[in-house]
């Protein structure tokens, strides 16, 4: 099973790095698998921690696709990366073991800390959508324009019957970002 969060990283340099990617949990722990080249991975590698964020706010997963990487941070407990102030729960977590992979290594981590920080209200259907749009604008380069079309177009329903205020917005951003995709010649899509 994987679970979408929002991931903090840090640099050698004390940079914050936020990005949405999935998680699994594992009997020892979790496990992170960011594609390579990425910022996580490099991250991951070099510090050996990382925040586990987990946040009903739809606006960091398709802010973080989209080029909003400024979100309002606060310090962890246990580890350096610092935590999202948006989180209602997090994990902190230490790598303990790397399994290379030429695609997507995995980082196979230990929970030092967790701690519930609010209450969670329980998801809309837009909020899932958003989420689901964003794997797919994450995946651009990836996946034929008629699966995106098809799947965009059956997201869009929950979208309009449900969103909030925040969700609108969220959504709004990663349909920018996929025009502006298919409007370049871009081959790739910022990710983790």
């Amino acid at each position: 099973m994987i679970y979408e969060a929002i991931i903090t990283t840090e640099s050698p340099e004390g940079e914050t790095h936020i990005t949405p990617m999935g998680y699994t949990p594992r009997e020892e722990g979790l496990m992170l698998a960011p594609f390579l080249p990425s910022t996580t991975e490099r991250n991951l590698r070099e510090g050996g921690q990382a925040v586990v964020n987990l946040t009903d706010d739809v606006r960091i997963f398709s802010g973080c696709l989209t080029g909003r990487r400024e979100w309002p941070l606060l310090p962890a407990v246990c580890v350096r990366p610092r935590r999202l102030e948006a989180a209602l729960a997090t994990l902190e977590v230490e790598v303990v073991r790397i399994e290379e992979d030429p695609v997507r290594p995995r980082f196979h981590c230990r929970i030092m800390h967790r701690e519930n920080l609010l209450p969670f209200p329980g998801f809309n259907r837009a909020q899932g959508a958003v989420i689901e749009a964003a794997i797919l604008i994450s995946r651009l380069p990836m996946l034929p324009p008629e699966k995106v079309d098809r799947e965009i177009e059956y997201l869009t329903i929950a979208v309009e019957k449900t969103a909030g205020e925040r969700e609108r917005v969220a959504w709004e951003w990663l349909m920018q970002r996929l025009r502006e995709y298919r409007n370049t010649d871009a081959t790739e899509v910022d990710g983790a």
